[in-house]
């Protein structure tokens, strides 16, 4: 599901996770405007509640909000890519230094678990499940390191990563791969705290080896 750094349940909740999804999956693209009266109606709530999911998704970086003008799909630019995937090296190098240290044998199969599903949802093609899954692992990897201020940061990176795939790499579907975090999970049990942290550096390389940052991408405002 979509993690913000604020709290939301209910249909703001779902309001942020559905034009998460649909950023993430390409549908809904960089400068699109966002109608508050479009955005009542699809999801049957009031504009007031609409609102406040788009507060919630301008805090967490992936909406635009212009006085007088309304709110667009964020559009970050080419050297903002990459100092998210920059300072993300930084804050999962350090995520896998804690967890090895802190990590029991009765937590791995927690990590297991979730690669099992997202092989399943991989197999069955099923886009929405595996961009969810694939964020939540990382996520994941930080809960169980036990602070919650890398959580957080970690949390706010992830976000603005699927909003700058969506825009940058070429291909449908941003998946960072099961079998990739399958290698992470080996060297974690292992307890191999410098083979773990150099897979993770080299799987969030490969993930940004995969976006085209040299030049910015013209987008489309039209929101349908």
């Amino acid at each position: 599901m979509y993690h913000s750094k604020e709290t939301v349940i209910g249909p703001t909740a779902e309001i942020c996770e559905r034009i998460w999804l649909s950023i993430a999956e390409k549908r809904l693209r960089p400068g699109a405007r966002l109608k508050e009266e479009q955005l009542a109606e699809i999801f049957d709530v009031s504009r007031a509640r609409v609102r406040q999911a788009l507060s919630v998704l301008e805090s967490d970086g992936l909406v635009t909000i212009v006085p007088n003008r309304g709110a667009f799909v964020a559009e970050p630019g080419v050297d903002e890519a990459r100092d998210v995937f920059h300072v993300r090296k930084q804050i999962e190098a350090r995520v896998m230094e804690r967890l090895i240290d802190r990590i029991t044998d009765a937590q791995i199969p927690l990590l297991e678990a979730h690669l099992l599903q997202e092989r399943e949802a991989d197999l069955r093609g099923d886009t929405s499940a595996t961009i969810r899954l694939s964020g939540g692992f990382h996520l994941l990897l930080a809960e169980l390191a036990g602070s919650n201020f890398l959580f957080g940061i970690l949390r706010d990176l992830i976000s603005r990563s699927s909003l700058i795939t969506a825009i940058y790499r070429s291909q449908h579907l941003h998946n960072c791969g099961p079998d990739e975090h399958a290698a992470l999970i080996a060297r974690i049990g292992a307890r191999d705290k410098a083979g773990a942290m150099q897979i993770m550096l080299d799987h969030l390389q490969h993930v940004e080896d995969e976006l085209d940052l040299t030049a910015e991408i013209p987008t489309t405002r039209d929101f349908r």
